[in-house]
């Protein structure tokens, strides 16, 4: 029976992940589709490219929170640290290939600092840090992407070792970090090549 749960998690916090933030704001706000602009995803820093910095703001908001919420509904409905992760990682996933967009989507960036809330919240200020730092410093959103995704696993990993985290959450660290970077192809490639936009409004 709790595989069962396990399963019903995993397809909540996909189809909590799934909603669309991005795209629901870009049409509301500018009578927009972000996946026409730019890098082709609906998450906060192609909105802002392609709608604007109040679209954005809202647009990360509302995606930190349904990682949030995938947490807070596994937690209620089965109440163990394996099935807050496999909401967690199926919420990332839905915000990266969401079901109601053809599989397409952001690059999980704020979905998991949500899902991170929900798990561990002592994890999110480090990650907030990086990401700050990083994106402040080279003003280019993919590079704090990846530096918030490195940092989370890492610091997951010693919160583990601290005896302050169970060793589930070191497993959606890194399997969060896996997926954000896997989006991130693209990106890399073009920071490897010297070509990657750099954000204006960061």
């Amino acid at each position: 029976m709790q595989i069962l749960h396990y399963v019903l998690v995993t397809l909540l916090g996909y189809l909590v992940g799934s909603f669309s933030n991005g795209y629901v704001v870009s049409r509301w706000w500018k009578g927009i589709d972000p996946r026409e602009y730019a890098s082709g995803r609906t998450g906060g820093t192609n909105v802002l490219r392609s709608a604007g910095l109040g679209p954005a703001v809202v647009t990360a908001v509302g995606d930190i929170l349904k990682g949030v919420l995938a947490v807070v509904l596994a937690r209620l409905l089965v109440g163990t640290d394996t099935a807050e992760v496999l909401a967690g990682l199926a919420a990332v996933l839905g915000h990266n290939h969401s079901i109601f967009l053809g599989f397409k989507g952001g690059a999980g960036t704020s979905a998991n600092i949500g899902v991170l809330f929900g798990l561990a919240p002592h994890i999110v200020p480090f990650v907030a840090i990086a990401v700050v730092v990083v994106g402040l410093g080279a003003r280019m959103a993919s590079l704090a992407s990846i530096a918030g995704a490195v940092t989370m696993a890492v610091a997951l990993a010693v919160s583990f070792f601290l005896s302050r985290s169970p060793v589930i959450h070191v497993v959606y660290g890194v399997l969060a970090c896996a997926m954000i970077l896997f989006e991130l192809r693209p990106n890399i490639a073009r920071l490897r090549a010297g070509t990657e936009r750099r954000v204006d409004h960061l």
